[in-house]
């Protein structure tokens, strides 16, 4: 009996690393230290084993950094910092309105902040990553750690430009707008220079594959039509209806959900809209979060403060295919959580709480530790 318990529990361990490799895997294993050498700093996500994810959308490049920190914190401290813009800028020797925090994502393992930051300017500022432990910031040394880079293929040209006056901006920045880490892959939301120019991208990880956008047309309920254009700006990942989806926000502010099995390199799909969430608004962070056995996703924006949905009215939705007039809403319902406002960046700190930057009336940022609502 005892040796066919021992069989059996062999058996089922050898099952499990197959049917989830990268579980078994050293994810780091092919990585070389090199000076790593950021042309921007866009969105930021992180990985298994510590690997932290930075798009540099100007060099049209996705970059795996092992940070090596994967050490386990029992107890995390919150973090009330006060104008970190200001202290980033006098770290980086330099003025406060020179530099940009693009992103910030929490590392689940430690408990630390990592903020991708441009200093300057234009497109052609030099980045950062600036690592957040309590009070305390550090600038994160690329020459000395171990990366890995995947090349992004079909992007904008960096010599275009999208926008109107003080929107103008190189279509390049277009490139990456979201990316993060879903079951061994590494999914990438942005433009490319392709007829149906909203795209994603699901690159296996290590990294592997061709990365070919994947072209992703949606109805938009505010505008009345279905678009290839408008990129996804801020996605989550959960399973719907037992099954993975891609839960992604757009500009003035559909709402939409794609199945991750459809997310194949080079193919055609089209989303579906389950919320309409108004226009003239622009969707900036998410996060999903589970809270007394129910699922949640919070939605930071630039016009309407942060927005809860419940994941279990995405299922119930029909899906939006007509035009939502006077910039109103419809499909999946939202509250507003009233006293987050000037949130503008925002991860899972830990089960309960949540590490956001909000903009002051004085124009400087906080970075504060919430309890999730």
């Amino acid at each position: 009996m005892k040796l066919k318990l021992l069989a059996c529990l062999a058996l089922t361990c050898s099952l499990s690393i197959s049917l989830n490799p990268a579980a078994a895997a050293d994810l780091t294993a092919g990585m070389k230290p090199a000076k790593l050498e950021l042309k921007s700093a866009g969105p930021v996500a992180f990985g298994p084993d510590g690997i932290l994810f930075v798009a540099d959308p100007l060099g049209a490049t996705v970059h795996a950094i092992a940070t090596g920190d994967t050490g386990k914190s029992a107890k995390r401290k919150a973090v009330s910092l006060e104008a970190v813009d200001r202290k980033i800028a006098a770290a980086l020797g330099t003025a406060p309105d020179k530099i940009r925090i693009s992103d910030l994502a929490v590392n689940p393992l430690s408990g630390v902040a990592y903020l991708s930051v441009a200093r300057g300017s234009g497109v052609a500022a030099p980045a950062a990553i600036v690592t957040v432990r309590g009070d305390q910031l550090e600038l994160l040394d690329l020459s000395i750690l171990k990366s890995a880079s995947f090349a992004l293929s079909s992007v904008p040209d960096a010599k275009a430009s999208t926008g109107r006056g003080r929107r103008r901006e190189s279509a390049r920045t277009q490139a990456v707008t979201d990316l993060g880490y879903v079951n061994g892959r590494v999914l990438v939301a942005g433009m490319s220079n392709e007829e149906f120019s909203s795209s994603l991208r699901s690159i296996p990880f290590p990294f592997a594959g061709s990365g070919k956008p994947v072209s992703v047309e949606i109805y938009h309920g505010a505008h009345g039509r279905f678009e290839t254009r408008s990129p996804v700006r801020t996605f989550v990942s959960l399973n719907v209806a037992g099954q993975p989806y891609l839960v992604a926000a757009y500009q003035c502010t559909p709402l939409v959900t794609i199945p991750l099995s459809d997310i194949k390199p080079g193919a055609q799909l089209k989303g579906k809209t389950v919320a309409e969430l108004g226009n003239r608004n622009r969707p900036l962070d998410m996060i999903v979060y589970t809270k007394a056995g129910k699922e949640y996703m919070l939605i930071a924006n630039s016009s309407r403060g942060i927005m809860k949905v419940s994941t279990v009215d995405l299922e119930k939705s029909p899906g939006i295919t007509e035009r939502v007039s006077g910039g109103g809403s419809k499909g999946v319902p939202y509250e507003t959580i009233k006293g987050w406002k000037g949130i503008l960046q925002l991860d899972k700190a830990d089960d309960t709480t949540a590490l956001v930057m909000r903009e002051t009336e004085g124009g400087s940022f906080n970075l504060e530790t919430l309890p999730l609502p």
